[in-house]
C-alpha cells in the first residue's frame, strides 16, 4: 500500500468512526446493506442516491436539525426523549443509519429499519406548548410531526446539495432536478406510515411558508438551548474547526426569517460558500473516493441483477 493510500485509509477510518460510532470505523449497518436478495428504493442514477452519497449532507444534516428546532412538537420529542446532550454522536449515528439503509439498502432492509424506527416512535410521547400558548399532546408517529421532520431533512439536503456539492442532480422525468429529488425521496417515508407528502420543490416551499405564516413554527427558550448545543457540540478537538465551518454553511443556507427566529447571524456568503465547497472536496480527496456503504450496495445490486 502506498503512503498516500495508507493516509487515505487512516483518515477514512477516523471519519467513518466519528459518524458511525464504531471504534473500527465499520458502520454496524454495513452488513445490512450488503445482504438481501432484492434491489432497493433507489439505484445509483436516482436523485436520492446522488444527494446522499455526497458530502453536502454534512451541511444538510446540521441545517435539518436547526430547522426541526422551529417546530415545538419535534423539539419536544428531541428534548424529552433524545440523548443528544449526553451522546450526540450516538444520536447522529441512529439518524445516519436510517438515512443510509433507506437510501442504499434492499427492500427487506428498508422494511426492517422502518420497523425499528416505528417501534422507537411508540415510546416518544408527551405534550408541548404551541406558539399560541396551547398545550397539546404529541406522539412521534403523528402525521404532522412526521411530515415536518421529513420536510426539514429533505429540503435541507436539497439546498445543501445545490449550494455545496459538485455532482449535478439527475432530472429524470420530473420538471426539474429538484422536483425529481423531492418526488423520489417521498418513497422513503411510506414505510413509516406517511403517505401524503410534497412531490415538487414548490410544494415543499409552500408547506414551509404556510407553517410559518400560521405561527406553527416558533422559537422559544428551548429552541435557543438546542441551537446553542448544535452550534457547539462536544466533538473531538481536531474536528471542531471544520464543524464550525459546516455550521456557518448551514446558517448561510437558511431563509432569513428562520435565521432571525433562531437568533443566528450569517457569516459573509461570498466567503462561506466557496470555502465550504473547497473543504468538502478536500475531505473527499483526503479519505479517498471509496465508500464501503456504497460499494456494498452496488455489489448487492449487481448480484441480484438490478444493475
Amino acid at each position: 500500500m502506498s503512503s498516500n493510500n495508507a493516509a487515505q485509509e487512516w483518515l477514512s477510518k477516523r471519519f467513518r468512526r466519528l459518524l458511525s460510532g464504531d471504534p473500527d470505523g465499520n458502520p454496524p449497518w454495513l452488513d445490512v446493506i450488503a445482504r438481501g436478495d432484492t434491489g432497493g428504493l433507489f439505484v445509483p442514477t436516482d436523485a436520492p442516491w446522488v444527494v446522499h452519497r455526497d458530502f453536502g449532507t454534512l451541511v444538510g444534516g446540521i441545517r435539518a436539525l436547526l430547522m426541526q428546532a422551529l417546530h415545538p412538537g419535534s423539539l419536544a420529542g428531541v428534548s424529552d426523549h433524545s440523548r443528544y446532550e449526553k451522546d450526540p454522536l450516538g444520536r447522529l449515528a441512529g439518524t445516519i443509519r436510517w438515512l443510509t439503509v433507506t437510501t442504499f439498502g434492499s427492500h427487506e432492509a428498508v422494511a426492517t429499519e422502518a420497523g425499528r424506527v416505528n417501534r422507537l416512535h411508540t415510546r416518544v410521547t408527551g405534550t408541548y406548548e404551541t406558539g399560541a400558548g396551547e398545550t397539546v399532546p404529541y406522539r412521534a408517529a403523528d402525521p404532522d410531526l412526521l411530515l415536518w421532520v421529513h420536510i426539514a431533512f429533505m429540503e435541507s439536503f436539497l439546498v445543501a446539495h445545490e449550494m455545496y456539492a459538485t455532482t449535478p442532480l439527475p432530472q429524470g422525468t420530473a420538471a426539474t432536478p429538484a422536483d425529481n429529488y423531492v418526488n423520489q425521496w417521498a418513497a422513503s417515508v411510506a414505510p413509516l406510515g406517511l403517505d401524503t407528502v410534497p412531490r415538487t420543490r414548490t410544494e415543499v416551499d409552500e408547506m414551509i411558508t404556510e407553517l410559518w405564516s400560521r405561527g406553527v413554527l416558533v422559537a422559544s427558550d428551548s429552541t435557543r438551548a438546542v441551537v446553542g448545543f448544535i452550534r457547539r457540540p462536544p466533538l473531538p478537538l481536531p474536528v471542531r474547526p471544520i464543524y464550525r465551518l459546516l455550521f456557518d454553511a448551514a446558517v448561510v443556507s437558511i431563509r432569513p426569517e428562520f435565521r432571525s427566529m433562531l437568533g443566528l447571524t450569517p457569516k459573509p456568503r461570498w466567503l462561506v460558500v466557496p470555502l465550504t465547497r473547497f473543504v468538502l472536496r478536500a475531505i473527499r480527496v483526503g479519505i479517498g473516493p471509496e465508500s464501503p456503504i456504497e460499494d456494498a450496495a452496488l455489489q448487492r445490486l449487481r448480484r441480484v441483477g438490478t444493475i
